[in-house]
């Protein structure tokens, strides 16, 4: 006789010990990134800040990334009568996504706000509204670092710029006038050069019309090709220049702009990267001609400050994930996050994801001082954010792998999301300018305006006292600063002597305004040498509970 089994008998297994989905959550609940808006004087958005977060952690905002990252940008370059059309189609996420960002001012529009703290709001934007989807930040990022650029070129700053720094998001290509809306895009890279754009080979021809040029040439990697208007370098009679290309025409007609493909790029999948052809191309000067890379370099500060703040808003997403997952997944008698070894592990990434947030808050808040005249600020700046560029988005990798081994095997399966995080994060060290590139960029500015080292040691100093270990590292960076000086082989050093350029700079930063615990784990470990080779091995002395209360709130996990 076959025995009847009741259905709770016959099912083949019941989900237990899974952690529930995140999302509904507040991305903007993070100590150190609030602690840092009001330190950096833009305190008076945190409401809006807050806000935001809640829309960032919700379920729809969390669906669109998801879908965003699985829709790819698909290239139409015909219509359906052969007409060449070069447009990419997005999944409607996308614009969710980028039209959420554009009307919170997360594109251009410090630019237009007198209020001091205006650039520090847009990158706490960013910290938080990271927590979606890191594509869409592109677009963004270069329509926010066109603006200085464009100002080079009065005339043309004067048409466009009203329209870049809108919170109105346009999608679609139309004449630029006629939009309410505009976004930038860059074109600089070349297949024969890379970061070493002086080598570009694309060709501007002067016209019968004042500051009209027609280029001809082939881009490696230009991003983001369905914005309105690119900068984009090209080779001028007199040299490297910097040049205003619109994908349409004021009068209505497509300019050439042939899209010959896609990049199938490794993460940020959501964003189309493309190798466009200029052919007859119409575009306007941005600044003197020869001084192409003179007229975007301001444009480059801006972008690399975005590497970083990106790269800090991926450790603090992927942070969140692991802290919820280990609140609510138990093994071998207990939670995760009551185990030992796990709680060492969390604690480790906490304290290097505060250290990233809290360098990336000060970079903003040079960037607007220093767009505001403040020279000393400035100095900053110009070395800080390279050093910055280099160290935290070279950390990203390593912390986005750490924190998805906290899911175990969960983690490895796209349903979690972590595996596109992990795929996003080697990107940030790679655009503006690769690892060597930055480094090799804080050496030129030490070399070439003293007044940037003096700054960063002015800096250092105002933690002069309050931890030994950081003092001995300010004195072994200013050794080494004097060895490197001695000897031919200056270059070859540049990563390590950067190395320690960013940990005393995050270290200073951190003993002057984080809690003891967090700073003297830091200073111990990053500093003092007791450390391991990997997260998670923090000395015993560690205060590990202090740390994962202040990185990991309650709000972040619910029963």
């Amino acid at each position: 006789m076959v025995p009847i089994l009741t259905p709770e008998q016959s099912a083949t297994h019941d989900v237990t010990n899974q952690a529930p989905a995140l999302a509904p959550y507040d991305a903007a609940e993070d100590t150190a990134l609030l602690e840092g808006l009001r330190r950096e004087g833009a305190g008076w958005a945190e409401g809006d800040i807050r806000r935001l977060g809640r829309v960032a952690g919700g379920e729809e905002a969390q669906e669109w990334a998801g879908q965003a990252d699985r829709h790819e940008p698909e290239l139409r370059t015909h219509d359906r009568f052969g007409n060449r059309i070069d447009e990419v189609e997005f999944h409607p996420a996308w614009h969710r996504l980028l039209g959420t960002a554009v009307a919170e001012g997360l594109a251009a529009a410090p630019w237009a706000d007198d209020r001091p703290g205006a650039h520090v709001v847009r990158t706490a934007g960013g910290l938080v509204w990271g927590h979606t989807d890191a594509g869409h930040g592109c677009p963004t990022s270069m329509t926010y670092a066109a603006v200085p650029a464009l100002r080079k070129q009065p005339e043309l700053a004067a048409v466009y710029e009203p329209l870049l720094v809108s919170r109105v998001y346009e999608p679609g290509l139309r004449v630029p006038g006629g939009k309410r809306g505009l976004l930038a895009g860059m074109g600089m890279t070349e297949k024969q050069g890379g970061s070493d754009v002086r080598t570009n080979t694309t060709a501007a021809a002067p016209t019968a019309e004042p500051g009209a040029y027609t280029l001809r040439g082939h881009k490696w990697f230009t991003s983001a090709p369905m914005c309105d208007v690119f900068l984009v370098l090209a080779q001028a009679p007199r040299g490297l220049s910097c040049f205003l290309v619109p994908r349409i025409l004021p009068d209505g007609s497509r300019n050439t702009f042939r899209i010959q493909r896609l990049k199938d790029k490794l993460g940020n999948r959501s964003n189309a990267s493309s190798e466009p052809e200029f052919d007859n191309t119409v575009a306007w000067l941005v600044g003197p001609e020869g001084q192409g890379v003179k007229t975007i370099i301001e444009m480059v500060n801006c972008t690399r400050l975005d590497c970083v703040m990106m790269s800090a808003t991926l450790m603090r997403k992927t942070l969140v994930e692991a802290g919820h997952h280990t609140k609510h997944r138990g093994a071998f008698g207990a939670l995760l996050i009551d185990q030992p070894l796990m709680r060492n592990v969390l604690a480790d990434l906490a304290l290097e994801s505060e250290a990233a947030t809290t360098l990336t808050l000060r970079l903003a808040g040079a960037a607007d001082r220093a767009i505001r005249g403040d020279a000393q600020e400035a100095a900053f700046r110009r070395i800080a954010t390279a050093v910055g560029k280099y160290w935290v988005t070279k950390r990203g990798p390593a912390f986005t792998a750490e924190a998805l081994e906290c899911l175990g095997g969960n983690g490895y399966v796209e349903e979690s999301g972590m595996p596109r995080h992990y795929r996003e994060a080697p990107l940030l060290s790679i655009w503006e300018g690769s690892g060597n590139v930055n480094a090799l960029d804080v050496l030129r500015a030490l070399g070439r305006a003293p007044e940037t080292g003096e700054a960063l040691f002015a800096e250092l100093a105002l933690a002069r006292g309050a931890d030994a270990r950081l003092d001995a590292a300010v004195g072994r960076l200013k050794d080494q600063l004097r060895d490197l000086s001695d000897r031919q082989g200056f270059e070859s050093g540049a990563r390590r002597l950067v190395e320690l350029m960013a940990l005393t700079l995050q270290g200073s930063l951190l003993v002057r305004h984080a809690p003891a615990a967090v700073a003297d784990a830091f200073c111990a470990t990053r500093l003092g040498g007791d450390w391991g080779h990997s997260f998670g091995t923090l000395p015993a002395a560690a205060d590990l509970t202090t740390i994962l209360d202040r990185a990991l709130p309650d709000t972040a996990a619910r029963p």
